[in-house]
């Protein structure tokens, strides 16, 4: 197994380059999931062409509009991404709204296999009284507003206000509390919109609350062991060991030679490679006993030591820690992962250790600030005393009952009201249904599905979020695209899919002429790609983002 990569032996890959039948494939979603299970499976089949469709007019997904503007270096991997789909074996679709547009039906029947990568467009409400009030916004579309998704481009939040609270205490819940609290100045070399820059140059928000229902200890960190880029045999991604062997910072993983017994009471066998999990995440084997894949997420999602370090450094802002949040931690994280452990230790030192002199001038000097609120979980929203807007949030006080994966936070029947006025709802993402052909748990969010498999429907697979739920970062993504990638390929091999030529996306254009959809090209994004970059060079920036639809439409001609 050392010699292994993700796709498994070098004869798998040979046996399918000597296949006459060129197998078409069709990707729905062009963000992470997509991209990465097209570069897998060109990489694996010699003679496989792959159509991404996208409802978008221009591909990337959350790479473009979710990753945070001044974290340009995440979103580098959309070089990756253009060199799969500069492919001659790859086309991308885009202005194309399967569901809408096609069905999955109509897909299926044109191509070889489907794979539903679309990923989770839809918010969490937080279903409670006061969530429909002026000033109240999800997390989700906040973030569309300040990079440029069309939906989200009218938003126009006020920032007139003193005080914001986030709900919620994962990446994304941190990414909107440091766009909200970062000098302008340090955006304005960045990607983010003109309009959200000139908004937050007006805004009068000086403090964040960030709250969760949990501890600090519950709050999941890991560590980045490898950016968004690669893929072979004792790759480590997030924690994940790929292809059976390596280093990895995980307890049971040992580095040594190939085989189960290094691989520690974690590892699984999905794919024809061995893979091994952090601890929680579980076995890896359908979507009801481990979301999808394993990777059921741990009780909150995942910062990274670099971005909480941002945060307690963010220029012109201080951290307001209470010691007493902290109590007892130093102990009881002597036992956790060293990645996570690491993260504690940062969380400690900012809250109870003495600062330098430079920094206490620097926290002295700051005019804004941000924090955490643990064990505290959203009752209402409480509005302004002309009921027009947000006031503030009704926080009910929480405690932890039971142990390990059975801990959950209950209320101990006090309240505390948190003055704002401005609430940014970041309690997670969600997927919906695409096509009434296509199952789809609604509690869970995903397609249910067995190692990418759809469940009872032949030839469709899925990946990334639409499969697991909306947990984990880009490389986790990767991952689990890569693994989808293998299944299909091994069943292709083995006789499952369908035989004989299928006509591929000539079927679907015709469908779509006849219906007036004009798909955009790749090339035609490489057109506005370029637009983009010149329309920023003049204020420094890489690209100023088209906001408009119709816009691109009228730059292509259209």
């Amino acid at each position: 197994m050392g010699n292994r990569g993700l796709c498994g032996e070098r004869g798998f890959r040979q046996q399918f380059s000597t296949q006459e039948q060129t197998p078409q494939i069709c990707v729905v979603g062009s963000g992470p999931a997509g991209f990465y299970t097209a570069q897998h499976l060109l990489k694996h089949h010699s003679r496989a062409h792959v159509d991404i469709y996208e409802k978008q007019l221009v591909p990337f997904g959350l790479v473009r509009y979710g990753v945070a503007p001044d974290h340009p270096e995440v979103k580098n991997v959309i070089n990756t991404f253009t060199r799969t789909a500069h492919s001659d074996r790859c086309a991308f679709h885009g202005s194309v709204a399967v569901g809408r547009d096609v069905t999955v039906q109509e897909l299926r029947d044109a191509y070889h296999a489907v794979v539903l990568s679309y990923g989770a467009d839809d918010h969490q409400a937080l279903e409670i009284p006061g969530e429909e009030l002026p000033g109240v916004f999800s997390a989700r579309a906040f973030v569309g507003w300040y990079n440029g998704l069309p939906e989200n481009r009218a938003l126009a939040p006020d920032l007139s206000c003193d005080t914001a609270v986030v709900l919620g205490q994962g990446n994304v819940a941190l990414d909107v509390a440091r766009i909200l609290l970062t000098p302008p100045e340090h955006l304005e070399k960045t990607d983010i919109t003109e309009a959200a820059l000139g908004a937050l140059r007006q805004s009068q928000v000086k403090t964040v609350w960030i709250v969760g229902r949990r501890g600090a200890l519950q709050v999941a960190f890991t560590i980045k062991v490898l950016g968004p880029e690669g893929e072979g045999p004792g790759s480590q991604v997030d924690g994940l060991l790929l292809g059976g062997c390596g280093r990895a910072e995980l307890p049971g993983v040992e580095e040594g030679e190939p085989g189960r017994a290094h691989l520690g009471p974690s590892a699984f066998r999905a794919g024809g490679s061995w893979w091994c999990l952090p601890p929680g995440l579980g076995s890896g084997v359908g979507p009801r006993v481990d979301r999808a894949l394993g990777l059921t997420p741990p009780p909150l999602p995942a910062h990274t030591a670099k971005e909480l370090r941002e945060m307690i450094q963010l220029p012109g802002t201080r951290p307001i820690l209470d010691p007493a949040d902290f109590l007892g931690l130093q102990d009881r994280i002597k036992e956790v992962p060293r990645p996570r452990k690491r993260l504690m230790e940062l969380l400690l030192r900012a809250a109870t250790e003495k600062p330098e002199v430079a920094e206490v001038a620097r926290r002295a000097s700051a005019s804004r600030a941000w924090g955490l609120r643990f064990f505290r979980s959203p009752q209402q929203v409480l509005p302004s005393p002309d009921g027009r807007r947000v006031a503030g949030v009704r926080l009910a006080v929480t405690r932890l009952e039971g142990v390990g994966e059975a801990t959950r936070a209950v209320p101990t029947g006090d309240v505390e009201d948190l003055p704002c006025g401005l609430v940014l709802s970041s309690i997670g993402y969600k997927s919906r249904p695409i096509d009434p052909s296509v199952p789809f748990d609604p509690k869970l969010g995903v397609i249910p599905n067995v190692e990418g498999r759809v469940v009872d429907v032949p030839g469709l697979y899925c990946s990334g979020w639409v499969k697991r739920g909306p947990t984990g970062v880009i490389t986790t993504t990767m991952t689990d695209s890569f693994v989808t990638g293998q299944i299909l390929l091994q069943d292709l091999k083995a006789g499952l899919l369908p035989s004989g030529p299928r006509p591929g996306y000539a079927a679907v254009k015709a469908l779509l002429g006849s219906r007036g959809v004009w798909p955009v090209s790749f090339s035609d994004w490489e057109k506005l790609d370029a637009e983009e970059v010149s329309r920023g060079q003049g204020a420094g920036k890489p690209r100023e983002k088209l906001l408009d639809p119709q816009e691109m439409l009228r730059l292509l001609g259209r």
